[in-house]
């Protein structure tokens, strides 16, 4: 089963993708935030193209683990997204994924430019990861 990993911003929204055995997690792509119909339809999309049967989302608590502006945010986006792709929207708590992700790209020696474009698609490969990595402990 492939899973679609988001990782949600202001901004734009990283797009991650698990292998069929949901063992590993790829950053895929980003996609602009700013218009939401537009946003909901371009992953709408990529679920039925690549045959997703899950999506998680990256919550963004805050320090103290509780609901913070953004993360509200993120729960009104995906109640308007649960029913487009006809499947529920499993969260999972993202602190501190954008700045691991950039932390593992400087590591890498990927060039400033190369970061600010792929660190939304890493940070949703992060969020994914764990979540994959957790399942299998389980």
């Amino acid at each position: 089963m492939r899973i679609l990993g988001l990782d949600i911003g202001e901004k734009w929204i990283g797009i991650a993708m698990s292998d069929p055995s949901e063992t590993l997690a790829t950053p895929l792509t980003r996609i602009g935030a700013a218009d939401a119909e537009a946003t909901i339809e371009a992953i709408c999309r990529l679920v039925r193209q690549h045959h997703v049967e899950a999506v998680l989302a990256g919550m963004p608590y805050s320090l103290d683990g509780s609901l913070g502006q953004q993360a509200r945010r993120v729960q009104s986006f995906l109640q308007k997204l649960s029913p487009r792709l006809g499947m529920p929207i499993e969260t999972w708590d993202e602190r501190f994924s954008t700045v691991n992700a950039q932390q593992k790209m400087i590591e890498a020696g990927k060039r400033r430019e190369r970061r600010r474009e792929q660190i939304d698609a890493a940070a949703a490969a992060l969020i994914l990861q764990e979540y994959l990595d957790s399942k299998r402990s389980l």
